[in-house]
């Protein structure tokens, strides 16, 4: 299984630094080039591989890390998103519903990208908090996911225990999942909720 982050802002690098605290190998890009995640590969290690986007697109497991507009572009850059799983870490706030055909953003994110298997997941913790360690004395921090694609969601959930998570199903996206995703000027009751599983 391979993994690339699409975005390489505040969100984009606290989720590489959480594959490269347990070395997990991941590309990274942005529309800006190889050249200008340098840096951060050299911060975080070699777990952390500069790409260019066409690159990072090959991934099978791909985390959209960039603001919610930006999607489109990333969609279009794609050949092909079939069978792609794709964690859509957006948030959609202030986006007018009606911009969004009405529909949950998420939902929204995946209709440009058909065929790719969409999972919503990390988008409802502040890039401060999803930098910091997953497992803390109060427990392992808890990753909200939806997706109308169990297996989508099995291979994420896989992943967030890999990174140290304690991931927790909300279901489908505009059932559940609608409790982690923005709507027009309102935040949904689970964002910025920083909440713990016990260790068993």
């Amino acid at each position: 299984m391979t993994y690339s982050i699409i975005g390489s802002g505040s969100v984009g690098k606290a989720l590489a630094s959480q594959f490269a605290r347990h070395d997990i190998t991941v590309g990274i890009a942005n529309r800006r080039g190889p050249g200008s995640l340098v840096a951060i590969a050299q911060e975080l290690g070699n777990s952390v591989a500069p790409m260019t986007l066409a690159q990072a697109l090959e991934a099978d497991v791909i985390v959209l890390a960039v603001p919610f507009e930006s999607h489109r572009d990333v969609a279009k850059a794609a050949a092909t998103w079939h069978d792609k799983v794709v964690i859509d870490a957006t948030n959609a706030y202030g986006v007018p519903l009606s911009d969004l055909d009405n529909l949950p953003s998420s939902a929204f994110v995946a209709k440009a990208m058909p065929g790719a298997k969409l999972v919503k997941a990390f988008n409802h913790l502040p890039a401060g908090v999803l930098a910091q360690e997953a497992g803390t004395a109060a427990g392992r921090r808890v990753i909200f996911t939806s997706s109308d694609d169990e297996g989508a969601s099995a291979t994420v959930a896989a992943l967030l225990e890999r990174l140290g998570y304690a991931p927790v199903s909300l279901g489908k996206i505009a059932e559940g999942g609608q409790l982690v995703q923005a709507r027009d000027k309102s935040w949904a009751p689970l964002i910025f909720q920083d909440l713990f599983k016990p260790a068993n």
